[in-house]
């Protein structure tokens, strides 16, 4: 019901940046969170960001200071801006949205992936 669409990966150096965008579409009226998942190879896929439509958001410690999560609700859009970026940090990167209370946040519509690989 609800599409996402993610793009802005791709190969840079380590210390560099990139901006990764994801358009909603569809049912979008059913959803107050979005976030950014990743999946390193051989790691299981783990949350890097969220943000509700109000502007509250919440970051994996090993990003925080480096990745700022925003939302132009406008657009139904969210970004990830991705600073000083690590090889550690190369993992397929996946769009989602769901719906989120208090602490309790579910994921349940996903985007199909962008690739980020961080070079040493």
């Amino acid at each position: 019901q609800v599409q996402l669409v993610e793009s802005g990966g791709g190969l840079v150096q380590a210390g560099g940046s990139l901006r990764l965008s994801c358009a909603a579409s569809g049912s979008i009226f059913s959803i107050n969170v979005m976030g950014w998942h990743r999946q390193a190879p051989g790691k299981q896929r783990e949350l890097v960001a969220g943000i509700t439509s109000g502007g509250s958001s919440k970051y994996v410690e090993s990003v925080k200071g480096r990745f700022t999560i925003s939302r132009d609700n406008a657009k139904n859009t969210v970004y990830l801006q991705m600073n000083s970026l690590k090889p550690e940090d190369t993992a397929v990167y996946y769009c989602a949205a769901g719906r989120g209370y208090g602490s309790t946040w579910t994921y349940n519509s996903w985007g199909q992936g962008t690739q980020v690989t961080v070079s040493s």
